[in-house]
């Protein structure tokens, strides 16, 4: 079980949102003081996602540099508004190690098998979920799609490995949505699985079910030395 902290960005800043919610924001600090804390406790991959890309359409390739350029080569796992092939290629050429991409996919699932065909092992297809159903362009829409239906075309498309966040857990510390990871681990697809995930006892839960890695966000702020009033 691998662990990955997450890196979320708003403006200039690192953030910590509350299901998503931008007007929610209930940690801040400069990109590259949150990134040196990050790359010192030297984990196997750090969790970046632009949330202001996501939002808006089009991946900040200039906030990605500028996580690169302190990573100190530790890889990174990229997302937020990458909704073509052309921009998972220059999210790759920016530095990213893999790419994730939910938008794109759901809003035209027959690109599904193309991506996946393409870019292999540095693709993630995103399962936000929400409802029991797929959400699209940063949360805040649905794609219609029910989490059976997707794992069914997602195992057709030959995806190596999923994205799987249960969108009532992020930013809540409420715990993982154990039976969501259930289910998308039953599919045989690589899981990595975000939302809720507070401590060694959850990742130990998500490890037992089949999850390849999870992401922390609240959960990882002790490990940085980071101590919120929630």
């Amino acid at each position: 079980m691998q662990v990955l902290p997450a890196l979320d960005l708003l403006g200039d800043d690192a953030v910590r949102l509350e299901q998503g919610d931008f007007e929610r924001v209930i940690f801040r600090q400069p990109i590259e003081d949150f990134m040196a804390r990050i790359v010192a406790t030297e984990p196997p991959l750090i969790h970046i996602v632009d949330l202001q890309g996501a939002r808006d359409g089009a991946l900040r390739l200039d906030v990605v540099q500028r996580c690169v350029a302190v990573s100190d080569g530790i890889p990174l796992q990229v997302s937020g508004g990458i909704r073509s092939l052309d921009a998972v290629r220059a999210a790759l050429d920016a530095g990213a190690t893999r790419v994730i991409v939910g938008t794109a996919v759901w809003e035209d699932y027959d690109a599904l098998a193309l991506f996946a065909r393409t870019f292999e092992q540095q693709l993630l297809v995103a399962l936000d979920v929400r409802d029991g159903r797929i959400a699209t362009r940063g949360w805040t829409e649905s794609s219609g799609f029910d989490v059976d239906q997707a794992l069914t075309l997602c195992r057709e498309a030959g995806v190596a490995r999923l994205h799987v966040t249960a969108i009532d857990r992020d930013g809540t510390l409420r715990g993982p949505d154990l039976a969501l990871y259930r289910q998308v681990c039953a599919s045989g697809i690589a899981v990595v699985a975000a939302g809720g995930v507070r401590d060694d006892r959850d990742l130990d839960a998500l490890a037992a079910i089949g999850c390849e890695a999870a992401v922390m966000g609240l959960g990882y702020l002790p490990r940085l030395g980071v101590q919120l009033d929630k």
